[in-house]
């Protein structure tokens, strides 16, 4: 049994707390829960949990850390009148804020139980963002006083903002990495190539090397030979001599023996052996003696001859003349309209100290075209060449130096640059709700191999990266397909073998409406087309008597003008201001209807022609010259024209009022375009690129 620490009050017995839990549980609903140690965090409802080890907890102060101790808290903590009943004074517990130590005598543990204060409520979440500070704050007028004098921007426009910022930056890394590990695998070919380069030139040391040695040991086999051969006829001779030598000595010994024992003989003995004796000694010493050494004891010096030995040597540090380079084929994307990067190998083990790249346009055989050749001069085996005319062929030579001379050249190889950037016509671009038709100048005067368009769907400002691509276009002209309401920046890349030109500038095209522009190739001479193609008008100076001569492109009898509406199936919609006081004819006609007859005259158009002789004012729904008998009590100022393709139908509308005035049944059997025309002086305004109005429907 566990004692009671001195000073701690006596608690209730152990069926009382029991019966107390048991009464709080039943009281939350807390009968069916397997632990009644975890967290309950429903706001009407305190949260309990039961302590595991024992300790005491003064009131007021948290308990330690491992407790876990029976707890409530939320509002039921600060509302409910919770209490131990049949508690003494010490130990009665009237607030559960209040903490109390309890032994419970289950497997000798004591627990304890208290409340913890409610939490406060979470800061609510930031919604703006300070650009200045770059952080997030909230949308408060306290707060906003204190940043009223930066730049503040909506958290989500932040967020899409940081996000392009992290792309781009991703896209310049990216790009970075590229960069570097292109570097990197140079830097490792040049290592390649100088380990390559070292191990040719230690095999060739090794190799004169090896000659040499050879030569000297060669050298002195032969040297040592001839002093040996010296040595032995030296030797020869003065044993000769020395033979010699001995010979006249044993000689001069006898006679002097010989002559002494004469002199011992008796008077006439001695007479006749001395006068033999004499004559012998006569004819000995009238014999010459030899007594010059015939070889000298010293050796000859002996001239080593090193000229070969020398050669060999010099022959080491002497490099041959290289070889001719080969220059590589032009690689993909290697060029830009100013610029083109050649590249090209050697073959062999020649070492090279420079390379002399020369360069000049290729000659197209017109007179006076002949160009000087340029030259540069590098170390490594490709050069990038600025200052270069856009799409235009270049021929190119390189050739290897080194100390020893100058290299062959190199077969011709002929560099293309890229072009330059289209130019957008943008009075053509045309456009509707689905797609639109993108027009271009070349910008180049040789061809090039094809034209890529870029799009950029612009959803959101600083909205960044092409949507869509469209390559392989052969022509300066394209239907692009797009989504409805949208706007788009269009871009035109023209391409060939070196690689694609720079952008052009940019276009926009807006996918509310159809949009086009009034053809000024069919425009009659009387009228007169606005700066922005969208106003016809005819001045009130004195018309000419004599029409203009017939043409087949151009209006000549009907004063009338078409616009270039885009060949795409669906519906068109657009708008005319008119001057209800002018004659005027609107409609749509074949591309090919006759520009000598007027409009609704014929099979090929389809219009509504107004005519007025004050007061009256009179309407005409015309095709064929047939019309139908259709008042019109509410003179429109601004009519709204329908084309749907898909029902072969035409209807115009009273802008104004939204009144449905006339559809025709049209067999549609190509396309169709806005024509125009003013029988009198006056004026035609057109609003198109906007949405079908809700009023229109579709007859």
């Amino acid at each position: 049994m566990t004692s009671e620490p001195r000073g701690a009050a006596r608690g209730p017995s152990q069926r009382d707390l029991e019966e107390e839990v048991d009464e709080l549980v039943h009281l939350y609903g807390l009968e069916d829960d397997d632990e009644l140690g975890d967290e309950f965090v429903n706001e009407n409802m305190p949260r309990i949990e039961v302590s595991e080890y024992p300790a005491y907890v003064v009131p007021g102060r948290e308990p330690a850390v491992g407790q876990r101790d029976w707890r409530l808290s939320g509002e039921a903590a600060e509302a409910e009148d919770l209490s131990f009943g049949g508690w003494g004074s010490e130990g009665q517990c009237q607030d559960l804020r209040e903490a109390y130590r309890y032994t419970h005598g289950r497997a000798s543990e004591e627990y304890e139980c208290y409340v913890i204060p409610e939490e406060e409520d979470e800061e609510e979440a930031p919604d703006v963002f300070c650009v200045t500070c770059k952080t997030p704050i909230r949308a408060l007028e306290k707060v906003l006083d204190e940043h009223k004098e930066h730049e503040v921007t909506p958290l989500s426009k932040a967020l899409e903002s940081a996000k392009d910022e992290i792309h781009r930056n991703m896209y310049r890394l990216e790009k970075q990495i590229i960069e570097m590990e292109n570097f990197a695998s140079h830097l490792e070919e040049v290592f390649i190539t100088v380990e390559e380069n070292f191990g040719r030139q230690e095999q060739n040391f090794e190799s004169h090397y090896n000659e040499i040695l050879e030569t000297l040991a060669q050298k002195y086999e032969e040297k040592i030979q001839a002093l040996v051969e010296k040595k032995k006829e030296k030797l020869e001779a003065l044993y000769g001599q020395l033979v010699s030598c001995g010979e006249n000595l044993d000689t001069c010994k006898e006679l002097m023996e010989t002559v002494e024992e004469i002199c011992h003989e008796e008077k006439v003995d001695f007479i006749k052996d001395a006068v033999a004796m004499a004559d012998r000694l006569r004819k000995f010493l009238e014999t010459k003696t030899d007594v010059e050494i015939s070889a000298q004891p010293a050796l000859e010096d002996q001239t080593l001859d090193f000229s070969d030995v020398e050669q060999l040597l010099g022959s080491i540090n002497t490099i041959p003349a290289p070889s001719a380079p080969v220059i590589n084929p032009q690689a993909p994307n290697s060029a830009t309209g100013s610029s083109v990067r050649v590249c090209w190998s050697l073959y062999s083990d020649d070492t090279v100290e420079s390379y002399q790249l020369s360069y000049r346009p290729v000659r197209d055989g017109s007179p006076g075209t002949d160009h000087a050749e340029s030259t540069v001069t590098v170390k490594e085996t490709y050069c990038s060449v600025a200052n270069l005319v856009p799409n235009t062929q270049y021929e190119f030579r390189v050739t290897a130096q080194n100390r020893a001379g100058l290299s062959p050249a190199s077969e011709c190889a002929v560099y293309m640059t890229a072009p330059s950037p289209p130019v957008i016509k943008s009075k053509e671009v045309r456009s509707c709700e689905e797609a639109a038709l993108i027009c271009w100048e070349s910008g180049n005067l040789n061809p090039v191999d094809s034209y890529t368009v870029e799009l950029i769907q612009a959803e959101t400002p600083g909205a960044s990266g092409v949507t869509e691509s469209v390559v392989g276009i052969p022509t300066c002209e394209s239907l692009v397909q797009l989504q409805p309401r949208q706007s788009y920046t269009i871009y035109v890349r023209a391409l060939n073998v070196g690689g694609p030109s720079a952008r052009s500038e940019p276009a926009t095209v807006h996918t509310t409406g159809s949009y086009f522009r009034l053809n000024e190739q069919t425009c009659h001479p009387w009228l007169t087309i606005s700066e922005d193609g969208l106003t016809a008008v005819r001045s009130e100076r004195k018309t000419p008597t004599r029409e203009p001569p017939p043409s087949s492109t151009r209006f000549t009898r009907c004063v009338a003008v078409m616009g270039n509406l885009i060949p795409v199936r669906g519906h068109h919609y657009w708008e005319v201001e008119v001057d209800e006081r002018s004659d005027y004819t609107v409609g749509v006609a074949f591309e090919d209807v006759p520009k000598q007859e007027d409009l609704g005259a014929n099979c090929l158009s389809w219009c509504m022609r107004h005519t007025w002789a004050s007061p009256r004012h009179k309407y005409e729904f015309l095709h064929n010259k047939t019309t139908p008998d259709i008042r019109i009590t509410v003179a429109p100022k601004k009519i709204g024209i329908l084309l749907d393709y898909e029902n072969s139908k035409l209807s115009f509308f009273n802008v104004d009022i939204s009144q449905h005035l006339y559809t025709f049944s049209c067999q549609l059997h190509q396309f169709v375009h806005p024509c125009f025309s003013l029988e009198k002086p006056g004026c035609l305004k057109i609003h198109n690129g906007i949405s079908v109005p809700k009023h229109v429907t579709f007859y």
